[in-house]
């Protein structure tokens, strides 16, 4: 399958990822999981919604939990430039015939909604209130002292036609992982636009779904000791996957689950790609290294369980990838 070019004049101009809404089922026992094992900082709170940031981010949220009947991603936050690109994102989406909506979030400026055409749930911002920088309040530290929200990964139906709508916006390729042979089809890809190796994986799988989210911790030591939070809390069946080191992004990691499933990733140590000619890595989908540098393959549930999006049906992915699974 085609790897995409770099578009440096997209649309309109997506800075980062920012933060993802959550539904979850028991809103105090959520809320007690990001906030005291994990490290994260409550901003606000009431019995039905709680926003969630973690010590280096000046903005309002990076993690909104809601009080639902049912475990859901309800959307994935994207920062944008400015007012402008608000009205550019609008703009393309209308030619493109797709629908958006303007709406008014708790404590962003002027916020776009709109379901891309695989079913992930978007919204856009440019402005969000801004709060007081934590980073060196280390007397506020808990859990595994998480820094700033990272990245998003998604399950999605149609890879190479995701990938390649992404692309359109501006999101630039890093490491891929395609089938062997001269008809190989890419299974995952790693898309930025901030600079390191991603702010959106695209994973081939059952779609559209949430894989997981990822917090950027200091150090390898900071994932290693939130094991052994997790161990003393009593939350050791929710440590899925880890630590180890990937081979795709080099970075140190830790997969753990919520009280309601959603998968949370903790993370450190990716490298620069900011460079305009940084050439997209392949890796072999039959490759151990790509999964873990040491070697060991991902269990089960990591290629077969997510986060459905609120509302939206799931659909078959277009292939099955031939991956490699811990027995």
């Amino acid at each position: 399958m085609p790897v995409p070019q770099h578009v440096f004049e997209p649309p309109f101009n997506i800075i980062r990822s920012s933060h993802v809404v959550l539904d979850v089922t028991d809103l105090k026992l959520s809320r007690e999981f990001y906030e005291t094992t994990v490290g994260l900082h409550v901003e606000d709170a009431d019995d039905k919604v709680v926003y969630l940031r973690a010590a280096e981010e000046r903005q309002h949220h990076s993690l909104v939990l809601r009080k639902a009947a049912a475990p859901a991603c309800a959307r994935l936050g994207f920062k944008v430039g400015n007012d402008r690109d608000l009205d550019k994102a609008a703009a393309f989406l209308s030619e493109n015939g797709l629908a958006y909506a303007f709406v008014d979030q708790p404590f962003q400026g002027r916020t776009l909604q709109f379901t891309d055409p695989f079913g992930f749930q978007i919204e856009l911002y440019a402005t969000m209130d801004r709060r007081l920088h934590l980073l060196r309040r280390y007397d506020l530290y808990r859990g595994c002292h998480p820094q700033r929200l990272d990245h998003f990964n998604v399950f999605a139906a149609e890879v190479q036609d995701t990938v390649d709508f992404y692309a359109r916006l501006g999101f630039r390729l890093t490491e891929y992982a395609e089938e062997d042979g001269p008809n190989g089809r890419i299974a995952a890809a790693w898309m930025h636009r901030k600079g390191n190796v991603h702010d959106f994986a695209i994973t081939n799988g059952k779609g559209p779904r949430l894989h997981h989210f990822a917090y950027w911790t200091p150090t390898a030591m900071n994932i290693i000791h939130l094991c052994d939070v997790m161990a003393s809390q009593g939350f050791v069946k929710n440590i899925e996957r880890g630590p180890g080191r990937h081979g795709i992004s080099n970075a140190f990691f830790l997969y753990v689950r919520d009280p309601d499933g959603h998968r949370l990733e903790l993370y450190t140590s990716d490298y620069f790609t900011g460079d305009h000619d940084h050439e997209p890595l392949r890796w072999s989908l039959r490759d151990p290294r790509r999964q873990t540098l040491w070697g060991a393959p991902a269990p089960r549930s990591w290629f077969e369980q997510g986060s459905p999006f609120t509302g939206q049906a799931v659909r078959e992915p277009k292939f099955v990838a031939d991956v490699l699974v811990a027995d």
